[in-house]
């Protein structure tokens, strides 16, 4: 019987830290308190907590495989992309340097891709977010459309 009443506290206690509230105020001067109790007669704000975000295991290790395969056909482009010779034609030169613009497009869009999931403060991400919209539109009206 004590093991039981042991094991059922134990869990209460654990459930109710779980659940906790937090509380926000300011004091006389001005400095903010944060606590798990409210502070009595001072105004106050409860804070409203999220849950963290987490991504399972299996995701993560698809994306990253993902990501590998295409790092290894940009450094593949990369490495054999060919230099103008100067008996090529016109239109042999101007292919090579579509070629070399589209790698330079799809090689910004993975470090960008990067940065953003390395995380990243609210302007920044809208900012990153701008960008890869930018440089997947010029990828796509140069490189994909024609």
């Amino acid at each position: 019987m004590p093991r039981i009443m042991a094991s059922l506290i134990l869990f209460f206690s654990i459930a109710a830290a779980a659940h906790a509230e937090v509380y926000t105020w300011i004091d006389s001067r001005g400095i903010a308190h944060f606590s798990d109790y409210p502070p009595g007669e001072i105004p106050h704000s409860q804070v409203q907590l999220q849950e963290p975000v987490t991504v399972p295991m299996a995701e993560n290790l698809r994306q990253g495989r993902r990501i590998s395969g295409i790092r290894e056909e940009v450094n593949e482009l990369l490495s054999s992309s060919e230099r103008p010779e100067p008996g090529k034609s016109r239109q042999d030169r101007a292919d090579a340097k579509l070629k070399k613009t589209c790698a330079g497009y799809r090689r910004k869009l993975d470090h960008i891709q990067s940065r953003l999931r390395a995380g990243y403060s609210n302007d920044r991400g809208n900012m990153l977010r701008r960008q890869r919209r930018t440089l997947s539109q010029k990828l796509s009206r140069e490189c994909i459309l024609g």
